[in-house]
């Protein structure tokens, strides 16, 4: 990097959710403050490294966590295992099942 950077102008957050324009949507990963760097993982997964020209180009705007976590995972809502609806609280083991063990 060429020129100096103050790193309090510039770099998010790790765990910190943006858009851009088209709504492509990311979260942040990494911030590597010596390297001028910040790692982003894409909802549908992918990773890269940024630097600080490229993520000022972008145009992000801060957004809220998508509240379908399974982006990255290529599930359908079905495969996820669980119903999110429904509580099956037979299912819960109990912490003293195994006390006597």
């Amino acid at each position: 990097m060429s020129s100096t950077v103050d790193p309090e102008s510039w770099l998010p957050a790790v765990g910190e959710w943006y858009a851009d324009p088209q709504g492509v949507t990311l979260e942040v990963v990494a911030v590597d403050e010596e390297d001028g760097t910040i790692g982003v993982q894409y909802f549908d997964g992918t990773l890269e490294e940024l630097d600080a020209d490229a993520w000022g180009e972008m145009q992000l705007k801060p957004v809220d966590p998508p509240e379908d976590w399974s982006g990255s995972l290529d599930m359908e809502r079905e495969d996820y295992g669980v119903d999110r609806d429904e509580e099956r609280h037979e299912l819960w083991a109990s912490p003293f099942d195994h006390l006597d063990e």
